[in-house]
């Protein structure tokens, strides 16, 4: 029998039952009450009339309006006769009641409505003891009724409560139990259900499932044997040392460039922990100091300097974290890590080459242009001789090329400086008015050529900042330079200086074209330049400005709106 007719056929009889036991009890229920209403309705209320006219009955010697209060019940028990003899009896009591209002002193009278009310009020007792007893026998009726109803009731209910369940459950069970050995790579595991039911459907299918992952598993087992070997090798003919390990820090491989400049053997280093492995291992311990301190991930983008191939060598770090997600399963599990070291050697000295070659050059070239200066400033004196107008304006174009060239070359050699770690900053307690004095006094002229208005405001009772003060003229310079170059005519340039939490935040803001918001991330990338700009400018300044700042533990940035200008701002140390 399928699953859903057992349900079907146990929550049917169910529902039935229900539905005869609240028949039956609705029934006799309606039944008692009818039998109660009877003796209520009928007969307590003629023992009420009756006594009523007896209290009367005593008052009419002494009281006049006796009479009429017992007129008014007799008419009452007039409209309530329901029992046999009633109506005769009733008859009784009106015809000596009227004999009464003729001859009230009429003991006799009296006496006889006082029997006449008698035999009512007797007729109505048995009445109500005959109705009781009907009630009884009905209530004795519906009790064993009700009760063996219910008892069936109860036995089917018992009866679907120890078997449908079980019938269910038990299967799921054996299901979910068979489920765990597969998931525990027990392929062998079997299930057999003899029910004709929707589990035994799927017991076939379970069994069909398990060979099959069965002869997957035996098949493909050398496979997998095979695939393991291919990875092995290739780790091992890295030319990038590797070291994996699993997620309790245990070293699971090593390739061989990983033992070449670790010094160690692949016994010594395999299935140790790495930590353990670190103590008596300087390399090792600054491999995983990643690992042991998170925070310190600045420090690890750095490349590591490491006596390899006979010789100083350069790499970089990476710390891969291994992160699956179980089959069925929809949160990853994290189980292991490897550590990557990347040959950047040949890099660093092309690098250290171009360093080197640009700094040469860059010095090389400062004797020619200072000559071409000497010259030129021989040539505008007088007292040598006299230009004609375009012998002049040759010369102010040479003078414009050669300061061109001359700033060139000085911002070439500010970065083989910086790239080089020649560059000396002397941070000191410095006066913040003299260093935007020093940028304000460098770019004066060239602010009074487009009539542009520096707007100077620094904060109450700012003075001092912690920086190389030439060092951050020459930033300030540079961005203010920039602002002027790119403001619109008689316009105007805001330079503030302020507190910033605990720094000292220098700002520069133009009302000139803005930057587009693309370009906002690589306004700082050397040789960047915008697209479009006819704006002389080697796209070398803002990169030296950024390297400066944060070689004094600062932090240069630019907000920009197309449009309505820009603002480049960098913070310093409090003083």
């Amino acid at each position: 029998m399928k699953i859903k007719t057992k349900l079907n056929i146990g929550v049917g009889l169910l529902f039935m039952m229900i539905l005869v036991l609240s028949v039956l009890s609705g029934w006799y229920i309606n039944q008692l009450k009818k039998d109660t209403n009877n003796i209520l309705v009928a007969n307590y209320n003629t023992l009420e009339y009756s006594r009523n006219m007896l209290l009367a009955l005593e008052e009419i010697n002494s009281d006049p309006l006796a009479f009429e209060v017992f007129q008014k019940h007799l008419a009452k028990q007039k409209a309530n006769v329901t029992e046999l003899g009633e109506k005769e009896a009733t008859d009784n009591v009106a015809i000596h009641f009227e004999a009464l209002k003729k001859d009230s002193e009429n003991m006799l009278l009296q006496s006889s409505i006082r029997k006449d009310i008698a035999e009512l009020m007797q007729l109505n007792m048995s009445a109500i003891e005959h109705k009781s007893s009907i009630a009884d026998s009905t209530a004795k009726s519906a009790i064993m009724a009700i009760s063996v109803t219910g008892m069936l009731c109860f036995i089917i209910a018992f009866i679907l409560l120890v078997n449908l369940p079980s019938n269910i459950a038990n299967p799921i069970q054996t299901l979910t139990e068979s489920i765990t050995q597969i998931a525990n790579e027990n392929y062998k595991q079997r299930i057999h259900f003899e029910s004709r039911s929707e589990f035994g459907e799927l017991a076939k299918s379970f069994n069909t499932m398990a060979e099959k992952l069965q002869e997957y598993s035996e098949s493909r087992l050398d496979k997998i044997i095979r695939g393991k070997k291919r990875i092995e090798t290739l780790i091992d003919n890295m030319h990038d040392p590797v070291i994996g390990i699993d997620e309790n820090k245990k070293v699971l491989f090593v390739n061989d460039e990983a033992l070449k400049i670790t010094g160690l053997r692949k016994e010594n280093l395999v299935g140790k922990l790495i930590q353990d492995v670190a103590v008596s291992n300087d390399l090792v311990r600054d491999l995983i100091k990643q690992m042991i301190h998170p925070e310190n991930v600045y420090s690890d983008q750095e490349p590591m300097k490491i006596y390899a191939d006979g010789k100083e060598s350069y790499f970089e770090k990476e710390i891969i974290d291994i992160n699956v997600i179980p089959t069925g399963e929809k949160d990853s599990q994290f189980i292991g890590q490897v550590i990557m070291l990347r040959n950047i050697t040949p890099f660093k000295e092309l690098d250290l080459a171009k360093t080197n070659f640009l700094g040469t050059v860059s010095h090389e070239f400062k004797t020619p242009i200072s000559s071409i200066q000497m010259g030129l400033q021989l040539l505008e004196n007088e007292r040598i001789g006299n230009l004609n107008d375009e012998q002049k304006n040759l010369v102010n174009g040479i003078r414009e090329d050669s300061d061109r060239l001359l700033k060139i070359t000085g911002e070439l050699l500010n970065i083989t400086q910086i790239e080089s770690g020649i560059i000396q900053l002397n941070s000191k307690l410095s006066d913040i008015k003299d260093i935007i004095d020093d940028a304000v006094n460098a770019n004066k002229s060239s602010a009074e050529q487009k009539q542009i208005y520096l707007k100077i405001k620094i904060e109450n009772g700012l003075t001092q900042v912690v920086a190389d003060a030439e060092k951050t003229a020459w930033v300030l310079n540079n961005l203010l330079s920039n602002a002027i170059r790119y403001s619109y005519e008689n316009s105007e340039i805001e330079i503030e200086v302020r507190t910033d939490n605990d720094k000292v935040r220098f700002s520069v803001k133009d009302y000139g074209r803005g930057i587009e918001a693309q370009y906002l991330d690589k306004i700082f990338d050397r040789y960047f330049r915008i697209p479009g700009t006819r704006k002389e400018g080697t796209g070398l300044g803002l990169s030296i400005s950024k390297q400066i700042v944060e070689a004094q533990q600062g932090k240069i940035y630019v907000e920009s709106q197309l449009g309505s200008g820009s603002q480049f701002s960098f913070v310093l140390p409090n003083a």
